[in-house]
């Protein structure tokens, strides 16, 4: 009878932790700390490059690694991790609700440059 009433309970925690698990949501691309964007390279100061990407997000990017000053007006991929993602995540949440054709703007410390191409289309 115990191993009867044992089976039942963790069924129910089963079954519950299922239901639990199919109502979770993935998180958005925007809660992600690492991210790949790809678009045009931009010098907007002195050691400040703007990329505005292909879907008409804007990245702010910084790097002490990666030299980026030779690639401005190219079409670059660029990887980095993007500053305080959680914060990130949760102002364009907010930004997506209010107007569903916002686009992302974001500050990223860039790990990786790829040219795409030398120059950019627009």
């Amino acid at each position: 009878m115990k191993t009867t009433a044992a089976i039942l309970v963790l069924g129910m925690f089963g079954w519950a932790g299922g239901l639990w698990a199919q109502t979770e949501e993935p998180k958005d691309t925007t809660h992600q700390n690492v991210r790949v964007v790809t678009g045009c390279l931009a010098k907007e100061g002195t050691n400040e490059y703007r990329l505005t990407a292909k879907d008409g997000s804007v990245w702010d990017v910084k790097s002490d690694a990666v030299k980026m000053a030779e690639h401005v007006g190219h079409t670059v991929t660029l990887t980095g991790a993007v500053d305080n993602p959680a914060l990130h995540g949760a102002k364009e949440d907010v930004k997506g609700s209010l107007d569903k054709n916002a686009k992302e703007h974001g500050h990223m410390t860039v790990t990786k440059l790829k040219v795409e191409s030398d120059s950019c289309k627009r």
